[in-house]
């Protein structure tokens, strides 16, 4: 019977060596592989999976075992690999790692004694040929090709790394730094780590491998078989720290992460990343790792991996043992054999490890993983408290224990550094549910276990893409390109800019804000985006506008601007004059066509037009002012009125020299005079004068401000009198108001002297009626001060005698014209007329045939105006 095939498949990376290995186990009635990693694992198995069947294939590993019954097919780690199983086919992937410091025995142990009954397989590097050679001189060495090309690129800044490049640095501090670094400039990055959950790290990886993302930072775990699409590696680093010292990457560690960049036929690049201190290929490494041509590995590490049993001395003993090949050499301590030392000084612990069950479960005990890192000690203590129940009582560790410390970790808040240590505890809690005789309820804290792991995992991969992801610069990076022009942008709520479903910014009319939250690096990045992509729906926008504008609906004038839906889309500026003003649209419709703003500017200009023609009586009195007929006089008055908005005072109006042609003329205008002022009716209207206003601060002029409502009066306040008010006393009065007051009184004036020629050859005093004054909102004090402006006076009343008591007598008012270049009547100044006196007496009068005595001057009666204004004019 001939002995069972030993084949050593060795070659760099991408030779498809862990292809053919799977190919070969499925092509056996049954077998095992046993990968560096559980992620690589289960990678394989799910593609077994898709080949034999979920009910053939088995996942075994430290902290994960999907193990149907009839499973013939298993993919597994190495420590969790059963050397003594009887399957037709074995392999050992990755078997250079027999030299690893850590876990080099572990693969060397696989290395010598697992074997399949029809044919073992042993995958790894070239390096491996002198070992392979030394220890199993029978096999029979296959190398292999790389498919593709692997040359180095030189040092490249982080700012201009390629896409789908992956970067590997050798701390957790340094691998945050660079991912930050490329999510400022790129957009983000996918992390792995070893300290990450093999969820969270898959969560990862399918970020990469799907596009999301187009970089990846790393640990040099990525050179552990992850088959990943990457065409450049950089190293961040070229030393790293192996437990002892820090020192440089061997030349075939470097390749061993170099030949992660290209996948089958696509040629990949390696270098450093500029600027990173030491990170610099030299000549010779450059051509061994182009070249695959590594120095040969000079010995593996070995260790008993089936010590004696019979006490803790002897199990001791012999994990210390040296081996007895040149090819070999003694493993250093791992931390399994330190714990089991440290434990076994106790002498409560040794005295329960006892007999050779006992020394056994007390070795798995030392051999569980220190997944947590926190030094020989801590986990020390850690499986001190484990042994205390697994050797004592039943054997089988507490159930509250386990319980009570799985749901401690159940809890997914706080940052990253502290989901990656629950993670790391409830791992250990996993791998201790895998044990088949340490827990009663095995099956149940198995499945607390892995379900407190994944939500762990997966609140570590939001955390991570959280911090280290900017989705929306990774869009805009990816599809920036020749492609720009289809990537999908739309409006979102509250006018919100998508590209690709990711916010860049919003917009305000046409105008574009770009995000507020986003970096300042990032802004001209996204108007740049914004300005490839929004002309399309601008243009929409437009054509909103323009049928908006032909059926005059929401579009304003608000004094500076044109408006359309609140947002403002031109700017006035100062015309060829003052009732012409230029449109110029607003910056955010240059992206339009330039036809498109035509049809824009036509429309914003046939709007203002119409808005403007409430204008058209002063634009008229403008006009009239430019026609030398109307002669200096009448044209200096019609420009006062034009730049004045309708309105001036009548005694700086130069009124005294316009002939009755030219006050004609003005009268044809809608030009009216009053008493105080000159102005135009039809100007007199809020929207009228708000919008003379506007044009009038336009052309620089400071006008007063307008009133929405224009009330009759209003309260005086500080600053000058509201565009069409003049102040009279303590109120602003409205200046036609004003004037239709002074008319009244004059007509009052009028009746009384008409009456009073008839009867008397002087004209004599009249009483006025402040009432309609009063309904206007006028105070008496407001109205006995517009009636002074005009040139009425009054006389007090007689007064009564001591001791003789009446109702008031209104006071008597008289009017006299003013002169040329007399100013308006103040509050105190007097004016007295021919025939008439201030302060005579005033004759006795006859009552009845009686002579009826003089009465006193009248108190204020409150509530009287007749009283308040005898008073105030007295």
């Amino acid at each position: 019977m001939s002995s069972p095939a030993i084949k050593a498949v060795l070659g760099p990376t991408n030779t498809g060596k862990t292809h053919l290995a799977v190919e070969r186990l499925c092509a056996h009635s049954s077998g095992a592989i046993g990968f560096p990693l559980r992620l690589l694992a289960r990678e394989v198995y799910d593609r077994v999976v898709a080949i034999k069947g979920a009910d053939n294939v088995a996942l075994i590993t430290g902290e994960e075992r999907i193990d149907p019954p009839n499973a013939r097919w298993k993919l597994c780690t190495m420590e969790a690999m059963d050397r003594d199983a009887d399957l037709a086919f074995i392999a050992i992937d990755e078997a250079q790692l027999g030299a690893d410091r850590e876990r080099g025995h572990v693969f060397t142990d696989r290395f010598l004694n697992t074997r399949g009954r029809d044919e073992t397989m042993i995958l790894g590097s070239s390096s491996l040929i002198p070992m392979v050679q030394a220890l199993e001189p029978k096999a029979e060495i296959v190398t292999r090709p790389r498919f593709s090309t692997l040359s180095h690129a030189g040092p490249v800044k982080l700012s201009r790394l390629p896409p789908r490049s992956a970067v590997v640095a050798f701390s957790a501090e340094q691998v945050y730094a660079v991912a930050e670094m490329l999510r400022r400039f790129r957009g983000g990055a996918a992390v792995v780590m070893g300290a990450l959950s093999p969820q969270t790290r898959n969560a990862q990886v399918e970020m990469f491998q799907s596009g999301e993302v187009d970089y990846i930072v790393a640990t040099d775990a990525i050179g552990m078989g992850l088959n990943l699409d990457v065409n450049h590696v950089a190293f961040a680093s070229l030393a790293k720290f192996d437990g002892e010292r820090r020192r440089r990457l061997t030349i075939a560690e470097m390749a061993q992460i170099a030949g992660r960049a290209g996948r089958h036929q696509t040629d990949g690049t390696f270098g450093a990343l500029a600027g990173e201190g030491g990170a610099e290929f030299r000549d010779d490494e450059i051509f061994a790792i182009e070249n695959h041509s590594f120095p040969p590995l000079q010995r593996l590490y070995w260790r008993d991996a089936r010590p004696r049993l019979h006490s803790l001395d002897t199990l001791i003993e012999d994990l210390e043992t040296a081996p007895d090949h040149p090819a070999l050499a003694a493993a250093p301590e791992a931390i399994d054999l330190t714990v089991a030392r440290m434990l076994s000084a106790e002498p409560a612990i040794a005295q329960a490890a006892k007999g050779k069950a006992m020394v056994g479960r007390f070795w798995d005990a030392c051999s569980l993983p220190d997944f947590r890192q926190l030094g020989a000690e801590h986990h020390a203590r850690f499986v001190a408290r484990l042994w205390q129940d697994l050797s004592t009582g039943t054997g089988h560790i507490a159930h509250d224990f386990a319980a009570a410390r799985i749901a401690e970790l159940d809890r997914t808040g706080g940052d990253i550094g502290t989901l990656q240590g629950r993670i790391a505890a409830i791992r250990s809690w996993s791998y201790i549910a895998q044990r088949p005789d340490w827990l009663l309820q095995r099956e149940e804290m198995a499945e607390r276990a892995r379900g407190v792991e994944r939500k762990l995992s997966e609140a570590l991969h939001a955390r991570l893409t959280e911090r280290f992801v900017n989705r929306r610069t990774a869009v805009l990076m990816r599809k920036l390109g020749a492609d720009a022009g289809l990537l999908p942008v739309t409006l979102g709520e509250h006018d919100s800019v998508l590209v690709d479903g990711e916010e860049i910014g919003h917009l305000s009319g046409f105008a574009f804000h770009v995000d507020p939250q986003a970096r300042l690096e990032m802004r001209r990045l996204l108007l740049a985006a914004a300005e490839r992509h929004l002309p399309r729906l601008l243009d929409k926008r437009a054509r909103e506008l323009l049928e908006d504008a032909a059926e005059g609906r929401n579009i304003a004038w608000n004094g500076t601007h044109l408006a359309w839906n609140g947002h403002n889309v031109a700017q006035l500026r100062t015309g060829r004059d003052m009732f012409r003003p230029a449109i110029q649209l607003e910056p955010g419709l240059d992206l339009l066509s330039p036809a498109r703003r035509a049809e824009i500017e036509a429309a914003l200009n046939a709007f203002l037009d119409e808005e403007l023609q409430t204008l058209d009586p002063l634009r008229r009195v403008a006009e009239g002012a430019k026609e030398l007929s109307s002669g200096p006089e009448l044209r200096a008055l019609l420009i006062r009125l034009s730049e004045q908005g309708g309105i001036i005072d009548r005694e700086e109006s130069g009124l005294v020299d316009l002939s009755p042609e030219q006050r004609q003329m003005m009268r044809k205008l809608g030009v009216k005079v009053g008493a105080l002022d000159i102005f135009m009716p039809a100007m007199l209207r809020a929207r009228s004068l708000d919008h003379w206003a506007a044009l009038a601060r336009l052309a620089g002029q400071h006008v007063a401000p307008v009133e929405a409502q224009m009330p009759a009066a209003l309260p005086v306040a500080k600053g000058s009198a509201p565009l069409a008010y003049r102040r009279a006393g303590d109120r602003f009065v409205r200046i036609d108001l004003a004037e239709r007051l002074l008319h009244a009184a004059h007509q009052r004036r009028t009746r009384w002297t008409d009456a009073g020629k008839k009867r008397h050859r002087q004209p004599p005093r009249f009483t006025l009626d402040p009432t309609m004054a009063l309904s206007m909102g006028l105070s008496t004090k407001a109205y006995a001060h517009l009636l002074r402006l005009a040139g009425f006076t009054a006389d007090a009343p007689p007064a009564w005698p001591e001791g003789k008591f009446g109702p008031p007598t209104p006071p008597r008012w008289r009017w006299r014209p003013r002169r040329a270049g007399e100013a308006h009547g103040g509050a105190g100044q007097r004016h007295t007329h021919r025939n008439t006196g201030d302060n005579r007496k005033a004759a006795p009068r006859k009552n009845g045939g009686r002579n009826r005595p003089d009465r006193p001057a009248p108190q204020p009666v409150a509530g009287n105006p007749f009283a308040e204004l005898a008073e105030l004019l007295s």
